[in-house]
C-alpha cells in the first residue's frame, strides 16, 4: 500500500501522467474513501492471515460465499432488494460451501474465522464503494482513487503491524531480510491487479469481474493442488465447491438480467396512471 500511494503521487504529480480528479471534499475523503480504505486494510490483513492456517485451495472454496455477504449487506443498505429467487441463490452458494467445508481433510478453525472475517471486510469495501459512487456520486478514474485510497490503507496496517507483529520480528533477525527485487515485483503485481480491476469495471462493469473471478478461482484451486504437496482435494471438496460455483454463475446471471432491464427502462420510459 506504501509502495502504491508513492507510485501514484509519481505519476500524478512528478510526472503528470495521469490527473487527480477533482469533486473530492474533506467530508467525503473522512466518510467514504478513509473507510473503504480500512476495509481494504483489513481484507489484506485477514485474508494474508488466513494463509497461515488453510491451504490456498480452500481459501478459494471459502471466497465463492462473497456473493452473500455482498448481498445480505447490499439489503441492509437499501442497495439490494431481497427477493425469492435471490434468497434461493444465496442458498445454493452457502450449501456449496458448507459442503465445500465438510470435505476438507485438515481444517483449522481459526484459519476459517480470519478467511470469513477478509471476506466480510471485502464486501463491505464494495458496498461503501457502491454508495460512493451511486449515492453521493462521485466518480474518480482508478489512478485517482488509488491515489486516495492507498495512503488510508497504508496507516491502517501500519498501525496494527507495530503492536502485533513488528516485535515478531525483531525478534528473529532473518525477518528483516527483504529480497528487494522480488519485494519490487510483488509490490507492482499488486499495483497492477488493483488497477486492473478498476479499470474493467470502469469500461465494463463488476458483472464483468465477478464472471472472471469465477474462472479465475477455478484456476487457483487446480494450479494449488498441482503444485502444492499439502494441498489434498476430496470428492465432497469438489462436488461442494461445484454447487457453490453454481450459485454464483446464478447470481452473475441474475445481476446481468437485473442490469438489462434497468437499462431497458431507462431507455424506453412509460408513464403509469393519469
Amino acid at each position: 500500500m506504501s509502495f502504491s500511494s508513492i507510485l501514484c503521487f509519481l505519476l500524478t504529480k512528478v510526472f503528470k501522467v495521469m490527473k487527480v480528479e477533482d469533486g473530492m471534499t474533506f467530508d467525503i475523503y473522512v466518510t467514504s474513501v478513509i473507510p473503504i480504505g480500512a476495509m481494504f486494510a483489513m481484507t489484506l490483513w485477514l485474508g494474508n492471515t488466513a494463509y497461515l492456517y488453510i491451504t490456498v485451495t480452500f481459501s478459494q472454496m471459502l471466497k465463492a460465499i462473497m456473493p452473500v455477504a455482498v448481498f445480505i449487506l447490499g439489503v441492509s443498505v437499501g442497495l439490494e432488494i431481497m427477493s425469492c429467487n435471490m434468497l434461493l441463490i444465496m442458498s445454493v452458494i452457502s450449501c456449496g460451501v458448507l459442503t465445500a467445508s465438510y470435505g476438507e481433510l485438515n481444517i483449522s478453525w481459526i484459519g476459517v474465522v480470519y478467511q470469513m472475517g477478509g471476506i466480510v471486510a471485502e464486501a463491505l469495501r464494495l458496498i461503501l464503494m457502491e454508495i460512493l459512487v451511486k449515492r453521493k456520486g462521485i466518480k474518480l478514474n482508478p489512478i485517482s482513487l488509488m491515489y486516495y485510497m492507498s495512503p488510508c490503507s497504508a496507516i491502517c496496517l501500519f498501525i496494527p503491524w507495530i503492536f502485533l507483529e513488528k516485535s515478531k520480528m525483531d525478534a528473529n533477525n532473518n525477518t528483516w531480510n527483504f529480497n528487494v527485487l522480488v519485494l519490487t515485483l510483488n509490490s507492482l503485481c499488486t499495483f497492477a491487479l488493483n488497477l486492473s480491476v478498476f479499470l474493467v469495471i470502469s469500461q465494463t462493469s463488476a458483472l464483468t469481474i465477478r464472471v472472471a473471478g469465477v474462472v479465475k478461482d477455478w484456476v487457483v484451486v487446480l494450479v494449488s493442488a498441482l503444485l502444492f504437496a499439502e494441498t489434498k482435494l476430496t470428492v465432497i471438496n469438489l462436488f461442494g465447491y461445484a454447487i457453490a460455483i453454481s450459485g454464483v454463475a446464478a447470481y452473475n446471471n441474475h445481476k446481468k438480467k437485473d442490469g438489462e432491464a434497468k437499462t431497458l427502462v431507462s431507455q424506453n420510459p412509460t408513464t403509469t396512471g393519469k
